[in-house]
């Protein structure tokens, strides 16, 4: 039996590629030095995988993102971008003033950029997994590549239309026609053909495709189209591995019957793939890869319990493989610096190197091994022993109602309430929550956790900073004004660090995009609130004003979705216990005056199970732990965030969370979001609009924001409309946030202005 990893953290054990990347965008390095420290990188994580699997991937390493590596691989580069002019191009692309559009990656905290097909060719323009494969080889490793297959890259790019005239100039929308997709895929699939035959000529003897599409729900027309493209690609006579993740596949006999050479299953985060397995077999032709080690969750696996998956698949199957259930690089990398964490956890942690470690374990415990077999009973005792459990938290979820879910007063009469007591403009300003988390920020941070400044020195520091914020955000003109967040390392950090029952770590940092990166928390018992987490801050801030002042929370949701949880409860019951403890905060804001209180739920998308069958019992707790937590008087008028996610499908769930203001991105995707409310009818709430990306370092300026403005204006009623940024502005500089806002602030005077004349 082999062990089969892949998706291993690229961020380094000392977060080595976010230095590298900064350096090189700050000019602090060479081109030739960037690429120097990435090939260290890939020889760093190739000697991981050699120690601990049979099969070393290649074509993992991406300077950003996978999928515009992709994009690249076909030629998908949208005519805005001009010529192709290397690493400026690339960055331009990712992060430039008209970078493509970024989402999340299925139902994960990973974003991606989004490929824009802007014409229906393609050509192999950057063959990377031939120069990452050769560059091994050249090194004496002998690889895998690892290539996004055709149908998930189409599925999950969008079509770019250009428009005459008027802004935006460009229009873009997810590949769902048949034809089109039909017609895409014939032009597609000479270039990934091209690209394995460039592979076998050097040498490879397997690919690895990854394929997480197809764990969607998929129809048989889609279906026919995967067939259609493993069916000539099969005819290279490399040998192919598919790998699905996320969920089951969503037809097995199809996905079975394809004509590869081995076949990835998820058999953790779904029980529908195991039971196919044992109950319609498994082709004997076919080598399966079964992916048991949870890559998405840092708790060590119950061996026993692993190995005997193993031992009834290898009933069914001469050629059984073991690999982890989906990339690694949802986890950091590793739990061995993690010095100051609850007593008893660290033990019962497994981040990816130690995932690795598990895989060599089962491999050799199923040949065997006696050392290995001991490792596998003492793992299952440890984990046998209950852990965290809090009574008085048990109590109160028990004891909740119905009634705890509503807010007692109808969104109309709230409104009227909140109208005549705010007496804001027409589109109102404000921004998200966070402003810059500058160097001094960072280090007075790093002093005071390290000791070398006392608890006063460093609220005070905190308030000099929410001061400045203040009178910053007084001057520019901003309608309703945030305290800054400078006391926050990150919005579900914070609030774990306040929590009872949740654990932080000091270097398990996780790349969110780009060189993005965040430490999630673990959430390893029950969960509550011992003291007021935001009040003295938030207070303080709405002191030195008389515009209201947000009180800004991260949502249960949210909180639970950007967390590592505990597996022996129901996510439910977990949300509904981070619901009570924010609850507990909204009554205090309340007490102290706050007439606003933001509750941001940013992943409340991506927690949405990929198939729509799973769906109703999801929001069935999603939209009522957010209601839990914002169960407030009707005169606070509760806000909350999203950003980049689809909202579509899901608008009927967002509108029933019951909240007065949603604030929403609508920049990278040039307004194309407001279509979702378009669709809806009957919304009545309102809802800030993003018209500045914060992800970009470019100013926008006023005539692109104001664009955004007039295209949520032709389908929402002016009197719902607010103006902010598309997301905090804590990882911007204040040299690009003032002349932005300013910019923002005068956009929306203007067309205020503009409107009111008009009546």
């Amino acid at each position: 039996m082999k062990a089969i990893a892949f998706g291993l953290p690229k961020l380094g054990e000392k977060r080595e590629f976010k230095k590298l990347l900064e350096d090189f965008w700050k000019g602090n390095i060479s081109e030739e030095e960037l690429h120097a420290g990435m090939r260290d990188l890939a020889l760093w994580r190739a000697d991981l995988y050699k120690e601990n699997a049979d099969v070393i991937p290649s074509n993992e390493l991406s300077y950003y993102d996978f999928m515009l590596d992709t994009a690249l691989m076909v030629g998908a580069v949208p005519q805005r971008f001009g010529e192709y002019k290397g690493m400026e191009t690339y960055f331009e692309m990712a992060r430039g003033k008209s970078a493509l559009e970024m989402t999340k990656w299925f139902n994960t905290n990973y974003h991606y950029l989004v490929p824009e097909i802007e014409r229906e060719e393609f050509k192999l323009f950057i063959n990377k997994p031939l120069n990452d494969y050769e560059f091994y080889k050249q090194k004496g490793y002998e690889t895998a590549p690892h290539i996004i297959g055709a149908y998930t890259f189409l599925r999950m790019s969008k079509a770019l239309r250009r428009k005459k005239g008027e802004l935006p100039l460009y229009e873009i929308e997810k590949i769902e026609d048949r034809d089109q997709f039909e017609r895409l895929t014939d032009k597609l699939v000479p270039v990934y053909r091209e690209v394995l035959e460039s592979l076998k000529k050097a040498g490879c003897q397997r690919v690895h495709i990854e394929e997480p599409a197809l764990v969607l729900d998929t129809e048989d027309w889609q279906w026919d189209i995967v067939e259609k493209i493993y069916s000539e690609l099969s005819k290279v006579g490399i040998e192919i591995a598919l790998f699905t993740y996320y969920d089951s596949v969503s037809d097995y006999e199809r996905y079975t019957s394809l004509p590869v050479q081995a076949l990835h299953f998820d058999l953790v985060s779904n029980k529908e793939n195991l039971q196919n397995i044992k109950e319609k077999g498994f082709p004997k032709d076919k080598e399966l890869i079964a992916g048991i080690i949870n890559g998405r969750q840092p708790w060590r696996a119950d061996l026993s319990e692993k190995l005997r998956t193993l031992e009834d698949l290898s009933k069914l199957t001469d050629n059984l493989s073991v690999s982890n259930s989906c990339p690694l690089y949802h986890l950091p990398v590793s739990v061995e610096p993690e010095e100051d964490l609850p007593e008893g956890l660290k033990e019962r942690l497994s981040f990816a190197k130690e995932k690795l470690k598990e895989l060599r374990v089962l491999k050799t415990a199923f040949g065997g091994d006696k050392e290995a077999l001991k490792e596998v009973e003492a793992t299952s005792k440890l984990l046998e022993v209950s852990f965290g459990e809090n009574a008085e938290v048990r109590r109160r979820i028990t004891a909740l109602k119905d009634e705890d879910f509503r807010r007692e007063v109808p969104y109309e009469e709230r409104d009227k309430l909140q109208r005549d007591i705010l007496k804001l403009p027409l589109f109102p300003t404000t921004t998200i929550g966070s402003y810059p988390q500058t160097p001094e920020v960072r280090k007075m941070r790093t002093a005071y956790r390290t000791g070398k400044i006392s608890e006063s020195e460093y609220k005070e520091f905190i308030k000099k900073q929410i001061e400045h914020v203040i009178a910053f955000q007084e001057e520019v003109g901003l309608d309703v004004l945030v305290h800054g967040e400078f006391e926050r390392t990150d919005m579900v950090e914070f609030f774990a660090f306040k929590l009872d029952g949740i654990a932080t770590t000091k270097h398990g940092w996780v790349l969110s995009y780009g060189s993005r990166v965040y430490r999630p928390p673990i959430i390893y018992g029950d969960v509550s609130r011992p003291k007021p987490m935001t009040l003295e801050e938030i207070t303080y801030a709405q002191s030195l004003t008389d515009k209201p002042v947000k009180g800004m929370l991260t949502g249960p949701v949210t909180i639970l979705n950007w967390s590592y949880y505990r597996e022996d409860v129901p996510k439910r019951v977990i949300a509904y216990q981070i619901a009570l403890a924010l609850l507990d905060e909204v009554s205090d804001l309340e007490g102290a005056g706050i007439k606003i209180i933001q509750i941001d739920e940013p992943a409340f998308r991506e927690g949405v199970p990929l198939k729509r069958k799973d769906w109703q019992e999801y929001f069935n707790w999603a939209v009522k732990a957010f209601r839990l937590s914002s169960r407030a008087k009707p005169q606070t008028q509760i806000h909350t965030h999203m950003c980049y996610s689809e909202f579509n499908e899901i608008i009927e769930y967002i509108y029933q969370m019951d909240f007065d203001v949603i604030s929403i991105e609508a920049s990278r995707s040039k307004g194309e979001i407001i279509s979702a409310f378009e669709k809806f009818k009957g919304w009545d709430r309102q809802i800030g609009i993003g018209v500045y990306d914060i992800h970009s370092p470019a100013i926008p300026t006023k005539e692109e924001m104001k664009a955004v403005m007039e295209r949520s204006m032709k389908v929402l009623p002016k009197e719902l409309l607010w103006v902010n940024p598309d997301c905090g502005l804590k990882t911007r500089r204040w040299e690009e946030v003032e002349p932005a806002l300013k910019n923002m602030v005068e956009m929306a005077k203007g067309l205020r202005e503009e409107v009111m004349a008009g009546v």
